[in-house]
């Protein structure tokens, strides 16, 4: 398997054009992440203007985001958080921007050291970014370091969706999740590898689903952790306990967890007001999905900080705050919410399910649409639907499995 020792394509960068930067479609052009000062300092402003509701009346986060933990979370992001941990985050890593169909896309690229390691392409989802993968890069390309060997090795390649963070935002429909799929294909070829390996969480499983669609695809296998299948009408009447609490659990959803999903698959943009013109609204819209979907319940308190920092939680929102991304990252659902693609996929694929994710499946429902499922663990101990922030060490050791799969069946 050939893979690229650099870029196939690195031209110099484009002209200045009223600001806004002009790209060669095929360049690939280094990038250095961080938020200008006027847009922190109107971030100051108006954390210290926000205009407060009453608080909820029950004492949980069944009504949504308490009060109390929202006004403690935005004084520390006024007063204690240091606004420049997302850009020297991003920065220990090499960051670029290239433009295919006219977007401009975001990414990062980390090689290993090890010149035998396998393309991996990691695609993350809302409301999340590519800060997901911050525990993982290392281990990925530098195994040895983190218990693993050196075969286990990969080159890391980690995109903004489009609309998310610091990729470009469509400016006309059709940038759904196959549409994604075509441009991570292209994005990956430009890089140089002929042969790759893809893993996504959240829309990155369907984006990653959508590269395996593909009738013409460089992809040779797929891993996910939200795994999108349909009960297998068959089983009804002898349900397994997991079974039982995947429709549970999808029955939940349904009816207590996917106002979001409705809002912003259907009036992406009417929200998009409110969550641009308000950071604490932004800051709550999206820390509540935190606190839902993470492993988070200690003692019976559900509570997000017990599963990811709080810095970490507030470097998410600063992702979308700065960028002003809450309608550009919402249109996805509008594009691709509503219809999504469950055909069946034959080409190699591994599952890996944690405890608290949003959506569950047993190994026989998922093979009636995964033909070819190399792979299934649904025995993870911890971690939820954040698997990369959660559980870094546990998602990189699945993704080892994986990769030996791979390698036990000469896939790779």
């Amino acid at each position: 398997m050939r893979y690229s020792a650099g870029f196939p394509v690195a031209l110099t960068c484009g002209l200045a054009n009223n600001k806004r930067r002009v790209y060669v479609e095929a360049a690939i052009l280094p990038f250095h992440p961080a938020f200008d000062e006027a847009t922190l300092l109107d971030l100051q402003e108006r954390l210290a203007k926000a205009r407060w509701p009453e608080p909820e009346t029950v004492e949980d986060w069944s009504q949504g985001m308490p009060l109390g933990y929202t006004r403690e979370l935005a004084h520390h992001w006024q007063h204690d958080y240091d606004y420049s941990r997302v850009a020297s985050t991003l920065s220990r890593w090499p960051n670029f921007l290239t433009t295919i169909d006219d977007i401009d896309i975001h990414f990062i690229y980390q090689r290993s050291p090890h010149s035998q390691a396998t393309p991996l392409l990691l695609t993350h989802g809302w409301p999340g970014s590519v800060l997901e993968f911050r525990h993982m890069i290392e281990r990925l390309t530098e195994p040895t370091r983190f218990g693993g060997q050196v075969e286990d090795a990969f080159h890391v390649v980690v995109p903004s969706l489009p609309g998310y963070g610091f990729s470009g935002k469509p400016a006309a429909p059709g940038t759904g999740v196959q549409k994604i799929a075509q441009l991570w294909e292209a994005l990956m070829q430009r890089l140089g590898f002929d042969r790759f390996l893809a893993h996504g969480g959240d829309w990155g499983s369907m984006v990653t689903q959508a590269i395996a669609l593909q009738q013409t695809t460089a992809c040779a296998s797929i891993h996910i952790t939200l795994p999108v299948v349909s009960p297998d009408p068959a089983t009804m009447d002898e349900l397994t306990p997991e079974e039982v609490q995947a429709l549970e659990a999808f029955n939940f959803y349904q009816e207590w967890d996917s106002g979001y999903s409705k809002q912003q698959s259907t009036r992406p943009q009417t929200l998009g007001y409110g969550l641009a013109d308000s950071p604490v609204g932004q800051m709550a819209w999206i820390i509540e999905k935190y606190a839902q979907w993470c492993d988070c319940v200690r003692d019976g308190v559900r509570h997000p900080e017990n599963a990811v920092t709080r810095d970490e939680l507030l470097d998410t929102v600063m992702m979308y705050w700065c960028t002003n991304s809450a309608a550009s990252s919402a249109k996805l659902y509008w594009e691709s919410f509503n219809q999504p693609d469950l055909s069946e996929i034959t080409l190699p694929l591994a599952i890996s399910l944690f405890p608290t994710e949003i959506f569950r499946t047993s190994k026989r429902w998922a093979q009636q649409r995964f033909t070819n499922l190399i792979y299934f663990n649904a025995d993870i101990q911890s971690g939820g639907h954040f698997a990369a922030l959660e559980a870094p060490q546990t998602l990189t050791e699945e993704l080892w499995h994986w990769k030996q799969r791979l390698r036990d069946s000469a896939i790779l």
